[in-house]
Parts: structure tokens; sequence; C-alpha cells
């Protein structure tokens, strides 16, 4: 059996991978790892977790079965209903709670969900934190009595101290600005909206009708031609569209034209910039950011600075190295100084702020980087171990010599398939395709 733990927590099909007897042993096990709470009972309280989920109906039975297993652990409850995962984060630390968890699948179709937990100050998990919550499911606890066992309380209310928080953050009003929000019928389906409007804008909401089932169906970031229709018919300055957990965002300018993850971090680099506000002068991003992002960046005088795909693996450096501002290409946006995890409300709010303070449109701001054409190939039913073979090493710096300083090459091997993913960027879509193909030939025949 692998590691239970992807790359954002705990996932799969509600009711069969991911059942309510595994959910109340994760946080049973997590109680034990992260809210410690035989350490507690010295100090006299008990330690205090917060739980928020997006829409989903098997989130229903799901929270049930995480909020039985923390109380029944000696973990006091503040069930939180549905809000975004920056929200749950955001609350963990300001509610000074032990540890938090969010029921969410993110982007997925409604039939997934997953769990993911929170360290004291909202932050993610260390790969190694997770290991020894898996590595103690089924352990034989001792389990309080009396007044021993956590008590749980709704907490509705705070969804308005998450939304105060990031009006904060804000230092424009967004009145004059016409714009669509798209909410994916998920988490953010109350907050997102009424966090713009009180910030000035004007707000359609589209995706903000969530029926436990319709989650990320047809709306959000992951489909974002409802939005660009609705933008263009409406006349509106742009439109903004979060995933179902709404840790990322992606936007759209008046022409209907896609403003991707890459984009956003650009235009709010070089506002950061410009104001003294970014640290270092640097921004984090992942490997699969654009060439174009990364040439953009360096004529604005600033540098990037790379990491593996993922946003923990974005803010792991962030954090190390005290940066203040990072992202990927999908969205996920971190903005150290304000949260502690990718929040695509935060984003949309900092972007919208730009447009109001630079008094241009996003189509033009978005002008700040051109990317290059990228083809990605997936090789699937390969040997992923064989990524570095001599074969492919060597047809790997060809190309990368053809290219020159006008394009790249990435070869990835998928995390959880047979596969190993070409990606090629070049001056022109033609080229990439050309050194895509003749990549990806190799991989068929050098890793079998």
């Amino acid at each position: 059996m692998g590691r239970l733990f992807g790359t954002d927590g705990v996932r799969g099909v509600a009711g069969r991978d991911l059942t309510a007897q595994l959910a109340m042993d994760l946080s049973v096990a997590a109680a034990h790892v992260l809210g410690d709470a035989g350490a507690f009972a010295a100090t006299g309280r008990r330690p205090v977790a917060v739980v928020g989920r997006d829409p989903r109906a098997s989130g229903e039975f799901l929270e049930a079965a995480v909020v039985a297993g923390l109380a029944a652990s000696g973990v006091d409850v503040l069930r939180l209903g549905v809000l975004p995962t920056p929200a749950v984060a955001h609350l963990t630390a300001a509610l000074g709670a032990d540890l938090g968890v969010m029921l969410s699948a993110s982007h997925n179709p409604a039939p997934d969900n997953g769990i993911k937990f929170l360290a004291r100050g909202g932050f993610k998990l260390s790969d190694a934190v997770e290991d020894e919550i898996e590595r103690r499911l089924g352990e034989e606890w001792s389990f309080p009595v009396g007044s021993g066992v956590g008590r749980v309380r709704d907490a509705y209310g705070e969804a308005d101290r998450y939304i105060s928080h990031v009006l904060t953050t804000v230092d424009a009003s967004l009145d004059g600005l016409n714009i669509v929000v798209d909410c994916a019928h998920g988490a953010a389906h109350m907050v997102a909206p009424e966090a713009l409007l009180r910030a000035g804008a004007r707000v359609e909401a589209i995706g903000a009708r969530p029926d436990g089932l319709n989650i990320n169906a047809g709306h959000g970031s992951t489909h974002l031609d409802k939005l660009q229709q609705v933008v263009v018919s409406r006349g509106a300055d742009l439109g903004v569209a979060y995933d179902g957990d709404a840790d990322r965002c992606l936007a759209v300018d008046h022409t209907g034209a896609i403003i991707d993850g890459d984009h956003i971090m650009a235009i709010l680099a070089a506002a950061m910039h410009r104001e003294g506000r970014l640290t270092k002068d640097t921004v984090v991003a992942t490997v699969m950011s654009n060439l174009g992002f990364k040439l953009a960046m360096r004529d604005a005088g600033i540098t990037v600075v790379e990491t593996a795909v993922g946003d923990r693996y974005v803010l792991e450096r962030m954090k190390s190295d005290g940066y203040n501002l990072g992202g990927e290409q999908s969205g996920h946006v971190i903005m150290l100084d304000h949260a502690t995890t990718g929040d695509g409300l935060l984003t949309s709010l900092h972007l919208l702020g730009v447009v109001a303070k630079s008094g241009v449109t996003l189509k033009e701001l978005a002008s700040v980087m051109t990317p290059l054409p990228q083809i990605l190939i997936n090789v699937k039913d390969v040997d992923k171990g064989k990524a570095s073979v001599p074969e492919l090493v060597a047809a790997v710096a060809e190309a990368e010599a053809e290219l020159g300083e006008t394009g790249r090459v990435l070869i990835r091997p998928s995390g959880t398939e047979p596969m190993i993913r070409v990606m090629v960027e070049a001056a022109s879509e033609e080229h990439a395709n050309q050194v895509a193909d003749r990549l990806a030939d190799v991989v068929r025949k050098a890793c079998v």
C-alpha cells in the first residue's frame, strides 16, 4: 500500500476510498500528533481544533466523523461550517487553535472529497508530520471519559472575522469596478461576493448556488468558459474565478482572455516591487511557470526562485528564505504577509486593487509578460523511474541547445501514475510541438 497522504492531504472517492471510519481514525491520530491531548492534561485545558468544509454532500458525514474522532480524543471542536481552505487556515491562527481540519477535494468533482490537516498557526503539515499521523493510525488509544471528553460548538459567525481580515490587507477602494465572480458552487459562494461588495465593487456572482453535488461542475477556475461569456456579455471590467475550496484564483479580462497564475503573480510582483513591498525583490514560482514569466521578471529587476511543483513546496521555500510572494500557474498564489496558504479571495482583492490604483485595464496590466507557447505531452505506460536514462538526458541536452534562451525543456515523472511528462516551451508553437514530439518518442523507446 502506498503513502496515504498525497500532495494535499488524503483524497479519494467519499464513501469508498475515504470512509467515515478512515476519517475518524485519521482525526484520532491527528489529535494525538498535533493536539497532543495527553500533554495538555497537566495544563488544565484541552486542545482546540477548528473544522471547516466545502459544500459537497459527503462533507456532511465526513465532518461528523472528524468531529467525533477529535472530541472523543479530548479535543474541543469549533465547527466553522462551509468556508474556503484559506479561511480555515486563517481562523486556526486567529482563534489560537492547536490544529485545523478542512474537508475538501478542491477542484475535483463532487464524488471526491479529502481531509487536510493544518498545524498550529494555520500552516500545512510537513511530510514528516503527515507520516507520523499515518504511522499512528489504528493505535490502541486510551480515550478520556466524563469531563475529559472534548466539547463541540458551532462557530459559523467566524466567517465574518475572515472577511474582515482579507479586507484590511487591501489599501485601495474597488469603487467603480464592475466584476463577475465565479465561485464554482464551492466554499467561497457566500464570503467572496460579500467581501468584494464590501470592498466597493459592483458584483455579479455566478456558480454561487451549491447543492452538494454541483461543485466545480462547469464553473470555477477549471471551467472558465461560462465566466468568459458572462464578462463579455455584461460588459464587465473583468472576472475572477475560484476553485472548489477557493485556495486558487484565475481571472479573465474584459475581452474574455484568460489571465493565469503566472500573469497574476507577474502583476502583483511588479506592483509590490514598485512600492518597495516585495521582500528581497524576489518571487517564488515552480518549474512549471512559463518562461515568459521569468523573462518578464528579469526585465523588471525581480529575481525568480524555482521550486518543485506544488504550492506546499513554494510555501516551504518562502518560509525558509523569508520571501513574501509566490505561487503557481494554476492560480495558487501565496501572499505570506497576509496568509499562510494560497488564498483565492485574497489574491483577487489584491489583483483588483492593482487595477483600481493603476487606472488601466487588466488586459494592459497583463501585458507585463508575454507567455511563450508551452506544449505538454503525457507519455503513459512507461517506467517513470527511467526519466534520467542516458538516452533521454542526451536528447534533452540537444533540445536545450537548439532552443537556447528562447525556450526550455522539463521532463517530469508523474507522482501517481506510470507516466512521464514532457514539457517544452519555444518561441513558436510549431517549434515547441516539434521538440516535444521528438522527446516524447525518446521517452517511449528508452523508458520501457
